[in-house]
């Protein structure tokens, strides 16, 4: 009779229970491994058998069937190696106890039985708990992030004969001490700070209003006026992620074996406009986890956004909108999280002073026309904020400029506004808009101006949405309880197009417009 052992299996982010079921037949001595498995998977019998050679473990003139459920699943990695030696060694007799159905096992297995740690150990875990299991063994790792997790049990082993000591009920000798999970520490934000930026009080403000709400912003303007100062130092006003989120990004960080270098602050990825659309996106034959998903629950920044290929901006539209991607292959399709803010910075023209107070553009309408045209207009419409921005005088000096920890908290408070408003950790650029709707009630007022303006910009419904939530963002900035007159102008001078000068202070609500 088949013995059936449970693992985790990993599709992306999300982890599936694998049921490992292991069968002795007569006929010629050899190991089969089905289910779908992977090349790393399949070289996992020489390991296993290996590992298994000191435990009185029969296989000789036998066959054995090892299998991988559910059938329908690629398995990929060698995640399920202890899980597998488990297994046999219930079915040889050398274990005896019963093992309940809300155990599993994750890890490598070294040659010599050691237990060793293996990439997805992390969201394997986190998929643990969501499936249900109580109890985990897993490989002892001095540097894993989590020491305990609520409602699983955590049994860090570092060799098969610990496995089968601690099942049969033997004390297990004691572990050396592991190091301060990364993001236990109160980490000091590393980067620029708004109060070394030379005036730009008006980009300066919309930045902070993108903050608190997770508004995507565009800006473009002459080089060297400040785009990628301002985009740099943009981090420092971001709250602190919240541990859901800094095991998210570790993860996700762990899948695409790149390093993170600070777990407690948000993000900020700067691909160059040179990187391929799977870079940015993700992909390749086991798709891992591309710049969207890297820069989740914090920045991804496109510096010269219209140097980018046409192919790989239009690919951000899914992203853009939805906070995740989905990337489908021959083997399968794989989801990855993607709830990032997308700031953007783009010279105006090739030569890139057109309408510069300094310089004089050497570009045609036409070569104006068709560098502009590389950002289409699906992507310009996901952007909530546009800026114009032109270069400052350095000698004016920065006596009044605010450090970057009093806007954060600020962009703090406010977020604790829209979080007490939806019930849930939600922002007002992303919160649905049914919900949007029902939250925030507009005066008739204001309903005939936004549709005026809507209709002499030739704004489409969703940019008329994003100023109702630009607005809703910079009331719970001020402090109100309610949509402003105020706020809804300002959300509209936020929103400029290409080329065109800022819009004119007239028209306004109390002037009847």
């Amino acid at each position: 009779m088949a013995v059936a052992v449970h693992s985790i299996g990993l599709k992306g982010l999300e982890g599936y229970l694998v049921s490992v079921e292991v069968e002795k037949l007569d006929g010629v001595e050899s190991m089969v491994i089905i289910g779908l498995p992977g090349a790393a998977v399949k070289e996992s019998k020489e390991r296993v058998l290996a590992a298994l050679k000191g435990f009185d473990c029969d296989f000789s003139d036998q066959k054995v069937i090892v299998y991988l459920s559910p059938a329908e699943e690629r398995k990929n990695g060698p995640l399920f190696d202890v899980a597998m030696a488990v297994s046999m060694l219930k079915q040889t007799g050398v274990l005896k106890v019963d093992i309940p159905k809300s155990t599993a096992f994750i890890g490598s297995l070294s040659l010599s039985g050691e237990i060793r740690s293996v990439k997805g150990m992390l969201p394997a875990l986190l998929a643990a708990k969501k499936l249900g299991i109580t109890r985990l063994f897993l490989p002892y790792d001095s540097c894993f992030p989590m020491e305990s997790l609520p409602g699983v049990e955590l049994i860090f082993v570092t060799h098969v004969k610990e496995v089968i000591d601690f099942l049969s009920g033997q004390p297990m000798l004691s572990l050396p001490p592991r190091k301060k999970p990364p993001f236990a520490e109160t980490t000091c934000y590393i980067g620029r700070d708004f109060q070394h930026i030379i005036g730009h009080e008006k980009p300066k403000r919309a930045l902070e209003v993108a903050a608190a709400g997770g508004h995507n912003v565009l800006m473009f303007g002459p080089p060297g006026c400040g785009k990628s100062l301002l985009a740099e130092s943009f981090p420092s006003i971001l709250p602190p992620l919240t541990l859901e989120e800094q095991l998210e990004n570790i993860s996700l960080y762990e899948l695409a074996d790149a390093p993170l270098v600070n777990y407690f602050q948000p993000p900020f990825r700067n691909p160059h406009h040179s990187a391929s659309a799977v870079s940015i996106i993700g992909g390749g034959s086991n798709p891992k986890p591309g710049e969207v998903s890297l820069a989740n629950h914090g920045v991804l920044f496109l510096d010269e956004m219209a140097e980018f290929t046409k192919k790989t901006l239009d690919m951000l539209r899914q992203p853009l909108e939805t906070k995740k991607v989905t990337i489908s292959r021959a083997l399968g399709t794989v989801t990855y999280p993607a709830n990032f803010l997308q700031l953007a910075a783009m010279n105006p023209c090739p030569c890139g002073y057109l309408g510069s107070a300094t310089r004089y553009c050497t570009c045609t309408p036409k070569q104006v026309q068709a560098y502009q045209n590389r950002i289409s207009g699906p992507i310009e419409d996901r952007m909530d904020i546009v800026l114009s921005l032109q270069p400052v005088n350095l000698h004016q000096g920065n006596q009044h400029a605010e450090q970057s920890e009093i806007i954060r908290r600020r962009v703090e408070v406010a977020r604790k506004r829209q979080s007490e408003r939806y019930g849930k950790l939600v922002l007002n650029a992303t919160v649905p808009v049914e919900e949007l709707m029902g939250k925030v009630l507009l005066t008739d007022q204001q309903r005939r101006f936004l549709q005026k303006r809507a209709m002499k910009q030739n704004w489409s419904n969703r940019i008329s949405i994003k100023m109702i939530r630009l607005a809703r963002t910079i009331s719970d900035l001020r402090g109100e309880r309610n949509l402003s007159d105020e706020a809804l102008w300002e959300a509209i001078t936020l929103r400029n197009r290409l080329t065109k000068e800022p819009l004119e202070r007239k028209g306004m609500l109390n002037h009847g417009s």
